[in-house]
């Protein structure tokens, strides 16, 4: 299961993730959320040049199961957004940690990330939500 989640990115309990280059987060689902969503139709995200806050809805994401929202993980501004996922939102599902990323945010408080899960900590949440 550990490889299932990547140990260079950091988790929320909502099941985001991000991944930290600098400054820049991206942020995007897990495989766990993208398997327990079913095939994703959908996704409403920020747009570029909003700020987002640490914990609040930045959009939705919409499956043919149900719809959940997105939770910023870090404050900061969104430097880009994926466009590929509006036009293929089964990226989400094929891809989570690549090509079915969903946002940049450019952080305005890195330590925000303290708050995060770790790769193991993650899996030890959802293996009880299995």
């Amino acid at each position: 299961m550990a490889n299932q989640f990547p140990h260079d990115l950091r988790y929320s309990d909502s099941h985001e993730y991000v991944r930290v280059e600098g400054n820049e987060a991206t942020m995007g689902v897990t495989n766990f959320a993208a398997e327990q969503l079913g095939d994703v139709v959908f996704v409403e995200l920020p747009s570029v040049g909003q700020r987002v806050e640490a914990g609040e809805s930045v959009g939705s994401i919409e499956s043919v199961k149900a719809v959940s929202e997105l939770y910023a993980m870090v404050s900061g501004e969104v430097v880009a957004i994926n466009d590929e996922v509006d036009s293929s939102p089964e990226l989400v599902n094929e891809d989570p940690y690549g090509d079915g990323w969903l946002m940049k945010i450019q952080m305005t408080d890195p330590q925000e990330l303290d708050r995060a899960m770790t790769a193991d900590t993650y899996a030890s949440l959802v293996s009880g939500q299995e």
